[in-house]
């Protein structure tokens, strides 16, 4: 790693929907300005199994916020998921998914599972809670992914992941934290534009 680049940890959860409207600031942030700034992911694991009761007044929550997210980022919604009579939303499986793509093949890598699982839930409702939905994204050794995904070594840098999101200030999803040189350290809590973060 570069001394001389500023790292950017882009805190994330694969479910939230305001990560998902976040996801063309970190696209861009990776294509135009890889010369100032290192990349990598942490999860945050927005919600446990069995924490959202799938009812009328939970799906009209998120349909409100996935039409603001909409309003605020463009960003593609299908709304085919609230349709659902029952849907578990939990995040963690994606989470470790998003980790163990992350042990096995490295940050660039899992920013792209990232991008892919995110739009799979979000523009066709794709359940991504399901082991085999998340494998059938991987790209590279599915057999390496299914192996590693269910070791307990996942599981624990899952959760090093969520203690660590939650160790440098992210109180809310995405959150970008900042890393100069010198070990300064901001954390960007909530969305933010492209602008606002090359300003700080």
């Amino acid at each position: 790693m570069s001394t001389s680049k500023t790292q950017l940890i882009f805190i994330v959860d694969p479910m939230c929907s305001w990560c998902w409207g976040f996801h063309p600031v970190i696209e861009k942030l990776c294509l135009n300005h890889a010369e100032r700034y290192t990349f990598s992911l942490v999860v945050g694991g927005l919600r446990t199994s069995g924490q959202m009761q799938w009812n009328t007044q939970n799906k009209s929550y998120l349909k409100q916020n996935w039409d603001a997210v909409q309003q605020k980022t463009s960003q593609p919604f299908n709304p085919k998921l609230l349709n659902l009579t029952y849907f578990d939303y939990d995040t963690y499986p994606a989470c470790k998914a998003i980790v163990t793509v992350r042990e096995l093949w490295g940050e660039d890598t899992a920013f792209e599972y990232l991008a892919a699982i995110q739009s799979a839930f979000y523009t066709q409702g794709t359940d991504i809670t399901s082991l085999d939905i998340l494998t059938s994204y991987i790209t590279k050794d599915k057999k390496a992914f299914t192996t590693f995904y269910t070791s307990q070594r996942a599981e624990q840098l899952m959760q090093h992941d969520f203690s660590k999101a939650r160790s440098m200030g992210a109180n809310a999803f995405p959150s970008t934290v900042k890393i100069d040189n010198e070990g300064h350290m901001i954390c960007l809590s909530g969305y933010r534009p492209l602008e606002e973060i090359l300003k700080v």
